[in-house]
């Protein structure tokens, strides 16, 4: 039985009355319906004709576009809704990766690298707003995950850091700043990723800490976030051997399953134990960590059985429905636990008050997207980079570094050509180039042999490449050596590390014995294990231009560094990381 007036829905008589009648007059696939949250890849009115309109789905996610784009999309769904839907969002750091004009203030990572805990408010705030603006009620984040194993690249800059307590801190100020735009939050990945060193997109991963450490840690960390009112937590595709033979001690090995599947971890775990009473939902379905384990035919109906309240992303909507329908006829799935999930989707749904608004009000006007990019939350972006910056290292005293005594600067790009996402991986280069530029100094922008033939330039082979920029004459040529390092990306491999552009590419620091030579990472913590040679190396967190301006402000001297960092920089017992 579900108590919709306890935390986290908080529901008077009459939204709790809504949510009875409005299930009780529900046929049964506008039941099954409700359970799904569909990934919107088209922006067409008749693609949410018939997601939305035929089979009633009870939350949505979209494909990024400009804001004005999506938020028409939104309330053309909400206006053929027969029950307001749920629209999730991915704030992760800020509006940037919701919308392709959205504010990108920081990472969780940056957010827990700065001294001041209210920037992971203003990251929440910031995320809140545009998503809010743009028709979103839902929010897939904070992410909750501690990250404990420094070569883990899925959350290596989505987690605020590497113990429960900066989490803790960190996680509430972005719920807090959230929730002023009204949304609901989604905490993620339950049991926690971050002591495997894979991702779950492409494999299924393993917390494998035992019951006590996990509970002195990834079980504070939840524990916390539902007494401080998170409204429902995603579930991720992560195995715990260790927990679920504490529940279920006859367990073997083959039988241990990821948390998605497992109701042990659900319901006598998260509900039993932690008293979680919130909705539950799983991780992107299509994901590896949970394909792997069972057919799909069987993984739909035992998601829900297992204590998932709603299943994230159809790979095919009739198939999908037609296995929960089966599951649902063969007792797999019991009419209390599917009236137990409809229960939780209805009461989030009543407690962002959707059941009263009027239809035509559930999407804010066009003008409420002036928010998104303002300049009050590009200050807000400012400040956040101006705070989170953190030098590592700098060993050999190459900062700061002046236009006047190393005027000439030969400036490097890394991707590592790991970003699926299509936006221009080489985008943040200009903007290095654009503020060194800005700050007096002379830039050299260094390509590689395919950047070069891709520019029509006949017999460039990585020799020759090598040949003109590794030579004596390099010092001469140039005063200092800056690298900028955005090397994105998850979900196409177990681990993301650099890339060179070619075999013993030129863009590998060889010359930092020829000038001094500063490493900028935009994006992942561990690149030490890469570029130990290196003597200084600063985490910027964001390929912004906010953040990129910060960088070189600090790296003249013209602002101190303030950002702090932890002890996984140093890629554990890596030899040479710290010299």
């Amino acid at each position: 039985m579900v108590d919709l007036s306890q935390a986290p829905f908080h529901l008077d008589r009459d939204a709790i009355d809504w949510v009875e009648t409005t299930i009780s007059s529900m046929t049964p696939d506008e039941k099954i319906g409700q359970l799904f949250i569909n990934l919107n890849v088209s922006f067409a009115e008749g693609y949410l004709d018939d997601v939305v309109g035929r089979y009633g789905v009870g939350g949505i996610r979209f494909m990024g576009s400009d804001s004005a784009t999506v938020q028409q999309h939104i309330r053309y769904a909400q206006s053929i809704a027969k029950i307001p839907l749920l629209v999730a969002s991915n704030p992760e750091m800020g509006g940037a990766g919701s919308i392709d004009d959205g504010t990108l203030v920081t990472s969780h990572l940056g957010a827990g690298s700065s001294p001041d805990p209210d920037d992971a408010y203003r990251l929440g705030l910031v995320g809140g707003r545009e998503t809010a603006a743009i028709g979103c009620n839902w929010a897939f984040a904070p992410i909750v995950d501690i990250h404990r194993n420094w070569r883990n690249t899925v959350i290596g800059t989505r987690s605020f850091g590497d113990n429960a307590d900066i989490v803790i801190e960190r996680a509430r100020r972005y719920f807090d700043g959230l929730s002023e735009s009204g949304s609901a939050a989604a905490m993620k990945h339950f049991p926690g990723d971050g002591v495997d060193e894979r991702d779950q997109h492409v494999v299924t991963t393993y917390n494998t800490l035992g019951y006590d450490e996990w509970n002195e840690s990834y079980g504070r960390v939840y524990r916390e976030m539902i007494g401080h009112g998170v409204q429902s937590i995603m579930i991720g595709h992560i195995g715990a051997p260790e927990l679920s033979r504490r529940f279920r001690p006859e367990m073997t090995d083959a039988e241990i399953l990821p948390a998605t599947l497992a109701p042990e971890l659900l319901q006598d775990l998260l509900r039993g134990e932690l008293g979680f009473n919130g909705l539950i939902l799983t991780d992107a379905s299509m994901m590896v960590g949970m394909t792997q384990a069972m057919k799909r035919r069987d993984a739909v109906p035992a998601a829900i059985a297992a204590g998932c309240d709603m299943f994230l992303f159809f790979r095919d909507p009739a198939e999908d429905l037609e296995y929960l329908r089966t599951g649902i006829e063969n007792g797999v799935v019991t009419e209390q636990r599917l009236h137990e999930a409809l229960t939780r989707i209805l009461g989030l749904k009543a407690s962002l008050g959707l059941h009263i608004t009027p239809k035509d009000q559930l999407v804010p006007p066009v003008q409420a997207l002036a928010v998104i990019g303002d300049d009050e939350h590009l200050a807000i972006a400012a400040g956040v980079a101006d705070r989170s910056v953190t030098l590592v290292k700098d060993t050999q005293q190459n900062l700061p570094l002046s236009p006047k005594t190393h005027p000439r600067i030969r400036l490097y790009g890394v991707t590592g050509q790991s970003d699926f996402t299509g936006t221009d991986p080489n985008a943040y280069l200009d903007v290095a180039r654009d503020e060194l530029e800005r700050a007096g100094f002379e830039v050299h922008v260094f390509k590689n042999a395919l950047q070069r033939r891709a520019d029509g330039e006949e017999n460039v082979y990585f020799h020759t490449v090598m040949a003109e920029e590794a030579n004596g004459a390099y010092a001469e040529r140039y005063d200092a050596a800056i690298v900028f390092a955005n090397v994105a990306g998850f979900a196409q491999e177990a681990t993301v590390r650099i890339r060179w552009s070619t075999p013993m590419a030129s863009e590998i620091p060889w010359y930092v014995t020829e000038v001094p030579t500063i490493f900028v990472s935009l994006n992942q913590p561990n690149h030490l294990v890469d570029v130990p040679m290196v003597k200084t190396l600063i985490h910027s967190h964001a390929p912004s231009r906010e953040a990129i301006h910060a960088t070189v402000e600090k790296i003249t001297g013209a602002s101190e560094f303030t950002g702090t960092f932890n002890d996984n920089v140093w890629c554990g017992d890596i030899w040479g990381t710290r010299l």
